[in-house]
C-alpha cells in the first residue's frame, strides 16, 4: 500500500553520473551451486504487458492500454529466468475498484469518487475471490487465464507471489465470486455499534461518509457516470489508514475501509472467541493456496494484530509447508516480534537498508551505517528482504533518487549480497527506467504509477512488441540488464553469498586511513569460496586501499605465509594480489562495485 507522501524520501540531488563499462559483458562463469536464495522480480501486471505509448493523462483502458495475463507468455517469463530470478510478484491481481464499465458482465460500476485514477488502486480489492477483469482478455475467463499465467511460471522453473491485502478493502467491497456458503464481509455485522468484536468492519453510527472536498475524481476535464461528489454510505465507517471520521482527508486511503481484528479503538483486544475477520482471512488465503500460489506479499501487514498472523500462518503452511509470507513492516521496533511470533519468513528493509543506501547514492550518509545496520538486525538479518525499488519507491534513475541509472549500482550490490536474505527489483529498474510523467492521479514525481493506465517507456523497449528480447534497448541498457542479471545470478547460486558468513571490514579500514566513509567493503565467506565486496560512493575516480584485518584472516581460514590474489567475478576486470599484509591496491571508477574471489 503505498504510504502518504510525507512517509517518503523525496530527496532531489545530482551528482555527476557515473561512465557505464564500454565492452559486452561476458556471460558469468560457472561457479559453485547450492541451494540458492530467493530473488523476486516485482511486476504490475496491469503494466507489465502493455504496448501502448500514448500514455494520455486520465486515459481510458482504451486509450492508453493494458497488460494482461496473457502477455506475460513463455518468452517474458524465460527472460526473467535468465536473470536469476526465482519468485515473480504478481501485483495488483485481486479484483479492485477500477473506472472501467464491466456491467455487460454483471459486475458492478465502480463509484468515481472513492476511486483513485481511473485504472484504481491494486490495493482497495472489491474482490478477495477474484481476479482484475483488465487483466482478462475474456473477463469471463479471467479466473482461468490467471490460472494458466500460474501454470507457465512454473513450468518456466518460478514461483509465483500475490499480494494479500489484510488490512482494508475498497469502500464498496462485495465478492460476487465467494465459494457458496461464504458469508460477504459485513453481511452479519451489528451496524448500530461502533465496535464489536464480531464485526468486520468499524462503524460511526449516527453519521454519513463524506468525499473529501478537494477530491476531484478524473480531474475537472473527464466525467464518469457515477462522479457527482457523493458516495452512499451510512453509517460511515473507518477508513484504512486508521481515520475514524466520516470525513478523512484528501491524504488519507479514504478509497478503502478499515478491517476490524478485535482490536478497540483503546487498543484493547478482543480474541476469545476468535473474531470474525480472522476466519474469513484465513479462508481466504488457504482459497489462492489451493490455487498453487506459493506465496503472499502481505500489505501493511503490522497494521493488523500480529496475534492473527501467528495464529493464521501455520495453518496455511500446514495446507503447504513451502509457502512463503512477506511482511511490509516500517517499524523495525516491531521485527522481531513479526518474526518469531508473527511467523513471517520475511519482512521489507525499506527503514533501515534501503534509506541508507539512497542517502549513500546522494552523498548523505556513510557506509559505517551499513554494518550498524547488520548489527541491529543480528539473528535476523536473513529474514529481511532488500530492494531498491518497488511499486511506492520513487525509481533510482529518476532525478528525485539518482538521477542515473548506474549510480545506484553498488548499492545494488550491497542489496543482493550482504546476507543470505533475498532481494528484489521492480520491472523497469534493470533497464533504467526513471518513473516520468503525470498519468493522472500519479503526479510526476519519480514513480511509475499505480492508479492509472499507463506504458512504461524503458520497460516497453525491452518488452520489444511482445518478444522480450531486448532489440529496442541501447547500448547503455543492455549493458545495465547484463549487470543485473549477473549480480543476481551471483548473489543467488554462489555457496558463499547463499549460505555463508558476513564479516564487515569497513571500519577497519577507514580508521586505517585506507580509504573514507564512500566505500564499502565486507566479506562473505563458506569453506574455500571467499568473497570480498567492495563498492565505492564516490563521485570521481579514486585509488582504493584494502586490508584484511587479522580477524578476517583467521575467519578465512588464509595462511599468513601464503600468497593469494582476488579476482572479480562481477566485471572480469580487476585482478589484484595481496602483498604480506594482506593489502591491495585497486583504482575505482565513479560508484563501482567488485565481487573478489580470494584465491
Amino acid at each position: 500500500m503505498r504510504r502518504p507522501l510525507f512517509c517518503l524520501l523525496t530527496l532531489s540531488i545530482f551528482i555527476g553520473c557515473s561512465t557505464p563499462p564500454k565492452e559486452k559483458i561476458p556471460p558469468l562463469a560457472t561457479m559453485e551451486k547450492s541451494s540458492g536464495k530467493i530473488v523476486i522480480y516485482q511486476l504490475m501486471t496491469r503494466l507489465f504487458g502493455n504496448k501502448k505509448t500514448v500514455n494520455k493523462p486520465y486515459g481510458t483502458r482504451d486509450e492508453n492500454g493494458v497488460g494482461k495475463f496473457n502477455d506475460i507468455d513463455d518468452a517474458a517469463l524465460k527472460s526473467i529466468k535468465d536473470m536469476g530470478i526465482t519468485h515473480v510478484w504478481y501485483t495488483g491481481v485481486l479484483e479492485h475498484a477500477v473506472l472501467t464499465d464491466y456491467t455487460p458482465f454483471s459486475i458492478p460500476l465502480d463509484d468515481a469518487d472513492v476511486v483513485k485514477g481511473r485504472a484504481g488502486s491494486p490495493y482497495a480489492i472489491k474482490d478477495y475471490y477474484d481476479v482484475n477483469p483488465d487483466l482478462a482478455m475474456s473477463v469471463p475467463n479471467r479466473r482461468e487465464e490467471f490460472d494458466r499465467l500460474l501454470e507457465r511460471t512454473h513450468q518456466a522453473g518460478l514461483k509465483a507471489i500475490i499480494d494479500f491485502v489484510p488490512n482494508h478493502v475498497a469502500r464498496h467491497y462485495h465478492s460476487d465470486a465467494k465459494p457458496t456458503g461464504v458469508k460477504d464481509l459485513g453481511e452479519g455485522d451489528d451496524k448500530a455499534v461502533a465496535f464489536r468484536a464480531a464485526n468486520n468492519f468499524y462503524y460511526l453510527p449516527g453519521q454519513s461518509f463524506q468525499v473529501p472536498k478537494d477530491y476531484v475524481a478524473l480531474g475537472a476535464n473527464n466525467t464518469f457516470p457515477t462522479k457527482d461528489g457523493k458516495f452512499d454510505e451510512t453509517p460511515a465507517k473507518a477508513t484504512g489508514n486508521n481515520v475514524f471520521s466520516a470525513a478523512p482527508g484528501l491524504h488519507d486511503w479514504f478509497e478503502t475501509v478499515k478491517l476490524n481484528y478485535g482490536v478497540d479503538q483503546q487498543n484493547q483486544k478482543h480474541f476469545d472467541p476468535i473474531p470474525d475477520t480472522w476466519v474469513k482471512m484465513k479462508d481466504i488465503l488457504l482459497y489462492w493456496t489451493s490455487k498453487k500460489v506459493d506465496g503472499f506479499r502481505c500489505d501493511m501487514a503490522e497494521m493488523v494484530p500480529v496475534e492473527f498472523w501467528g495464529w493464521v500462518i501455520p495453518q496455511v503452511r500446514a495446507a503447504n509447508p513451502d509457502i512463503i509470507f512477506i511482511a511490509e513492516v516500517y517499524n523495525p521496533n516491531e521485527y522481531h516480534n513479526y518474526i518469531e511470533n508473527g511467523k513471517f519468513n520475511y519482512l521489507y528493509d525499506k527503514v533501515q537498508l534501503y534509506d541508507t543506501l539512497r542517502l549513500l547514492v546522494q552523498g548523505k550518509a556513510t557506509t559505517p551505517s551499513i554494518h550498524a545496520i547488520q548489527q541491529h538486525l543480528s539473528g535476523i538479518n536473513d529474514n529481511m528482504l532488500h530492494f531498491l525499488e518497488n511499486h511506492d519507491e520513487q525509481r533510482v534513475a529518476s532525478p528525485f533518487f539518482a538521477g542515473d541509472m548506474w549510480k545506484a549500482a553498488p548499492a545494488m550490490v550491497i542489496s543482493a549480497t550482504i546476507d543470505r536474505g533475498p532481494v528484489m527489483i521492480y520491472f523497469g529498474q534493470e533497464v533504467g527506467e526513471p518513473g516520468a510523467g503525470a498519468a493522472g492521479f500519479q503526479a510526476n514525481d519519480g514513480r511509475t504509477t499505480i492508479f492509472d493506465y499507463w506504458g512504461v517507456p524503458e520497460h516497453q523497449k525491452w518488452m520489444n512488441g511482445g518478444k522480450f528480447n531486448g532489440d529496442s534497448l541501447s547500448a547503455e541498457q543492455k549493458q545495465l540488464r547484463q549487470f543485473y542479471a549477473d549480480v543476481l545470478s551471483l548473489a543467488g547460486r554462489n555457496i558463499a553469498l547463499t549460505q555463508g558468513e558476513y564479516l564487515d571490514i569497513t571500519a577497519h579500514n577507514i580508521n586505517a586511513g585506507n580509504f573514507t566513509g564512500n566505500t564499502s567493503a565486507f566479506l562473505r565467506y563458506s569453506g574455500t569460496e571467499r568473497l570480498l565486496v567492495l563498492n565505492t560512493f564516490n563521485a570521481t575516480t579514486q585509488e582504493i586501499k584494502v586490508q584484511l584485518p587479522a580477524s578476517a584472516v583467521t575467519a578465512l581460514g588464509l595462511d599468513t605465509e601464503g600468497s593469494y590474489i582476488a579476482r572479480d567475478l562481477l566485471w572480469r576486470e580487476a585482478e589484484v594480489g595481496f602483498s604480506k599484509d594482506f593489502t591491495f591496491t585497486l583504482t575505482c571508477k565513479p560508484y563501482s562495485s567488485y565481487i573478489l574471489k580470494i584465491k
